[in-house]
């Protein structure tokens, strides 16, 4: 429970680090309501939608409301999926807000000795160092290979876990080597004539648990027609600090990552997660008020593209793609969806693809409820709003469901897992069946 000292100085933290001007913005007309994932799971509860949670964050600015459990509950269940922000007549940045309000109440609130520890030691220690992501993914990784993982699961010691986490577990990727990870290409040459040359953002979890799917874009890039740099000195985006109020250290991240590729001299700067691109392409915002990197920040947005947008534009679903006859879907990943506005371009790829019928999934816009670490975090509403994502997924009778996020990835395949489905459904990032159409298909063209 909080304290009134502790109260006292959130609703001052409001004060400082709450938009007023994007507050008012809101003209409470309810527009966002159908379209908030909380909203709806909660039994519309108005405390659980944009527009309560707005309504909240301004009684607590103008001294009407106080920052109590209540209102933390009520922004610590947003997803931060911004589902509201395409809906929203009067243009509200709810994103902007929901990181504001997360920052002044986690910079000030008491949190237990175990909830610092571990804030602490993700967020400063393991996140914005790649050598120590490797390190812990190597862990991982010998989890893994060493039989401790068979040893563990038949030992039954997982089920003191929650329900969430023993599933997790089942569906983590092979982790690649160590040397894999650690001794990454830095340059590539198009192995088709040059059409663009671009940088690409390889992230975090991206370049150790995911390597395979950045070896996949790097390949597809190349298919394109794109030289491509990979600058080495680039951090983790900074999105999972600044979901979680840790505003502070995703402006210093930003500010290396603009260090790193401002000198790149490309065309565009590629990514291939859906929350990490819409987070790069707010560093104009994130660093509005810093002269020093303002401008920088501005500039180096206005070259993210994703990869299925820059492989769109070069026109990549014009050559030969092919694969097994299969019932193929789309789940969006939200903050490619409503942060980058890119929703056409990957369903454009799927349906180039001979041998795939695409089926469009009911409310595929909506949230599969994994939103960085909240299927952690806040289990019961995650496992709830994935519920109903499997729903529409079973209807589609899809073979394949393929995203463009490895938070979702990741998500759809414990959705499958809970759903008993492994033998006859499959998760896949869009870059990974991307690179085996264009090669089953190449392969066919070569032969015949």
């Amino acid at each position: 429970m909080m304290n009134e000292k502790e109260k006292e100085r959130i609703q001052l933290n409001f004060k400082k680090k709450i938009d007023y001007d994007e507050l008012m913005n809101c003209t409470r007309c309810g527009f966002c309501l159908p379209s908030c994932p909380t909203y709806i799971e909660s039994g519309q509860d108005e405390l659980m939608s944009p527009r309560g949670r707005i309504a909240l964050m301004k009684g607590v600015v103008d001294g009407l409301i106080e920052p109590d459990e209540e209102v933390k509950k009520s922004i610590d269940l947003c997803l931060g999926c911004r589902a509201c922000e395409p809906v929203c007549p009067s243009g509200v940045k709810f994103g902007h807000l929901l990181e504001q309000a997360r920052d002044a109440v986690y910079q000030v609130n008491d949190q237990s000795l175990f909830e610092k520890t571990t804030r602490n030691l993700f967020f400063n220690h393991l996140f914005p160092y790649q050598n120590r992501m490797i390190g812990a993914v190597s862990l991982l990784g010998f989890y893994q290979k060493s039989g401790i993982q068979k040893a563990v699961e038949f030992s039954g010691i997982l089920n003191v876990l929650p329900d969430t986490m023993c599933t997790m577990e089942k569906v983590l990727p092979e982790v690649p080597k160590k040397k894999e990870m650690k001794y990454r290409q830095r340059h590539y040459l198009p192995f088709q004539p040059q059409k663009k040359k671009v940088a690409f953002f390889s992230g975090c979890l991206m370049d150790t648990i995911f390597l395979s799917t950045n070896d996949s874009t790097t390949k597809l890039l190349q298919y394109a027609g794109c030289e491509i740099v990979v600058p080495e000195i680039q951090s983790c985006c900074g999105a999972l600090h600044g979901h979680s109020g840790e505003t502070d250290k995703a402006k210093e991240m930003a500010k290396r990552n603009i260090d790193a590729f401002e000198t790149s001299e490309v065309d565009y700067i590629i990514t291939n997660a859906g929350g990490c691109g819409a987070f790069l392409v707010d560093y104009g915002h994130l660093l509005k008020d810093d002269v020093e990197w303002s401008e920088r920040a501005k500039t180096f947005s206005t070259k993210i593209k994703d990869i299925t947008s820059i492989l769109v534009e070069l026109e990549f679903d014009k050559l030969p793609l092919r694969l097994d006859d299969q019932v193929v879907t789309y789940q969006d990943s939200c903050h490619l969806k409503n942060g980058q506005k890119t929703f056409i371009e990957p369903r454009k790829l799927l349906q180039a693809i001979q041998g795939v019928q695409f089926v469009e999934m009911y409310d595929a816009g909506r949230c599969c409820g994994s939103a960085g670490i909240y299927n952690i975090v806040e289990s019961e509403m995650s496992m709830q709003i994935l519920d109903y994502k499997m729903e529409q997924t079973i209807k589609t009778k899809a073979k394949t469901i393929v995203t463009t996020n490895p938070g979702c990835l990741l998500q759809m395949k414990l959705g499958i897992e809970r759903e008993g489905l492994t033998d006859e459904m499959d998760a896949v990032h869009i870059v990974d069946l991307l690179v085996k159409a264009y090669e089953t298909a190449h392969q066919v063209t070569v032969s015949s």
